[in-house]
C-alpha cells in the first residue's frame, strides 16, 4: 500500500489554521521547501563526487506574519515552541530544533540582512529521522521565508550553501551540498546531477510515466549529529591524505589498493567505496541520459552493497527492505539512501506494478519486524519556493 501524498494546498491550510490557533491571524508569507531522496551516490558529496537525488513530494511549509517586534516565535506541531532574539548574535541553544532557525538566521545576517520579527507556523509531511532530508527542507524553507520576509531573492546557490553551513554550525552535522541543493534546485520531472566539486546542478529529465520511484521509511531513527556521520568523513579525509592526491575525483581505484596496507582494513574500505560509488553515479547518470536502464539495477545493488559492508551504514531493517523489493516483479533496482543508520529505501519500477510493490514490501516489512513503514511513491518535484 502507497501512502497518498497531501499537497502543497493541505499544508498551507494545516500551517494557517495553526497560525489562527497559536498566534491569532493568518500568515501573509508562506514558503515550502521539499525533502529529497537519492537515486544514487552517497555519502561521496562531501568528497568531490556526483549525486544523483530528486526533490520529493513531500514539502515542509511555513506561514509567518511580521510582529513588529525583533523576536522570532515559531511553533511547530512535534516540538516546544522555539523563541528566538533576532537582535542578539545567534548561538547554539539547548533547545535542538530552534538551532536550524538561529542558523538561517545568522547566514541572513552574514550576508548583511536583518529579519524582521515574525510568528510562524510550521507543518511537515517529510518524514524526521527517514533519511529525507527533513533538516535540509526546513533549512531551505526557512531561507525562502526569510527572503519573502525581506523581499529580496538570493541566488539558488548562495541559498543552498547558506542552509548547508547552518547545518554545520548550528546543527553539528558536517553534510555535503546535496541535501540543499535537492531541496533548492528541484524541478518537477527532473532528476539532478550534482558536481560536487564545482557545486555545478544538471538537470536530467525524468518523465517517462513508466517509471516510478518508490520510497520506504523503515521508521528506524537515526540521529547524524552523534558522531557516525562525522566519523566516516574523516575517515575519508584520512584516505584521500594517505593516497596523496587532491580530490577523490583524481583517484582510482587503483591507487586505494596500492595503499591498502597503509591505511588499515577500515579506510580502506572506506575509501573504496567512495571511488566505486562515484563510478556508478556516473554510470547511473549515462543510464538516464541514453535511456537504457539495463545495468540500472545491477548499479543500485552494487552501491547498496559498499554502503553496507564498507561504509557500515545501513542496518538491518534496510537490508530487509531493499530484499524485499528487489526480488518483487517490475522492480528495476534498489537501495538505501540518505546517511544510513536507518532511514529509508528507494526502489525504481515500473509504474503499472508499483502499487503492488509498495503492497508486498509493506506487509513482509510489518511481519518481520513488527514496525509499520511509511511507503510513498514520487515524482521530481519543485524545491523551495514562496507560495505568498
Amino acid at each position: 500500500m502507497l501512502q497518498v501524498n497531501q499537497t502543497i494546498n493541505d499544508l498551507v491550510a494545516n500551517a494557517n489554521a495553526d497560525m489562527r490557533r497559536f498566534y491569532g491571524k493568518d500568515g501573509t508569507v508562506v514558503a515550502a521547501a521539499p525533502g529529497r531522496v537519492n537515486l544514487i551516490g552517497e555519502h561521496i558529496d562531501y568528497c568531490d563526487g556526483f549525486v544523483l537525488p530528486l526533490a520529493i513530494e513531500r514539502y515542509i511549509v511555513v506561514s509567518a506574519k511580521p510582529n513588529g517586534t525583533s523576536e522570532a516565535r515559531l511553533h511547530s506541531s512535534d516540538q516546544p515552541e522555539a523563541i528566538v532574539d533576532l537582535s542578539a548574535p545567534q548561538e547554539i541553544s539547548n533547545l535542538k530544533w530552534s538551532n536550524y532557525i538561529r542558523g538561517v538566521v545568522k547566514g541572513f545576517n552574514d550576508l548583511g540582512h536583518e529579519v524582521p520579527g515574525f510568528d510562524a507556523c510550521i507543518v511537515s509531511s517529510v518524514p524526521s529521522g527517514g533519511g529525507l532530508s527533513s533538516s535540509a527542507a526546513l533549512e531551505c524553507a526557512l531561507a525562502t521565508l526569510f527572503e519573502g520576509l525581506l523581499g529580496i531573492a538570493l541566488d539558488i546557490r548562495e541559498k543552498a550553501l547558506l542552509a548547508q553551513k547552518a547545518e554545520h554550525e548550528f546543527a553539528g552535522v558536517p553534510c555535503g551540498i546535496m541535501d540543499q541543493f535537492a531541496s533548492a534546485f528541484g524541478e518537477v520531472d527532473q532528476l539532478i546531477k550534482i558536481d560536487c566539486r564545482t557545486s555545478e546542478p544538471e538537470m536530467l529529465p525524468f518523465s517517462n510515466p513508466d517509471l516510478s520511484i518508490i520510497v520506504a521509511n523503515t521508521c528506524v531513527s537515526h540521529d547524524l549529529s552523534d558522531g557516525g556521520y562525522a566519523s566516516r568523513r574523516k575517515t575519508t579525509e584520512d584516505g584521500i591524505a594517505i593516497i596523496g592526491k587532491e580530490s577523490w575525483r583524481e583517484a582510482t581505484i587503483e591507487d586505494v589498493f596500492a595503499q591498502k596496507t597503509k591505511m588499515g582494513d577500515i579506510t580502506f574500505r572506506r575509501s573504496r567505496h567512495v571511488v566505486s560509488e562515484i563510478q556508478r553515479t556516473m554510470d547511473a547518470v549515462t543510464a538516464f541520459k541514453t535511456g537504457d536502464l539495463s545495468n540500472i539495477g545491477q548499479l543500485m545493488a552494487d552501491s547498496h552493497s559498499s554502503l553496507r559492508d564498507d561504509f557500515e551504514v545501513s542496518c538491518e531493517e534496510l537490508d530487509f527492505m531493499v530484499e524485499i523489493a528487489t526480488a518483487l516483479p517490475g522492480v528495476l533496482g534498489a537501495r538505501m539512501t540518505g546517511g544510513g543508520f536507518g532511514g529509508s529505501t528507494v526502489t525504481l519500477c515500473e509504474t503499472k506494478h508499483a502499487q503492488e510493490v509498495g503492497k508486498t514490501m509493506h506487509e513482509r516489512y510489518l511481519a518481520k519486524t513488527g514496525i509499520t513503514p511509511v511507503i510513498f511513491a514520487t515524482r521530481p518535484a519543485k524545491g523551495a519556493h514562496l507560495i505568498s
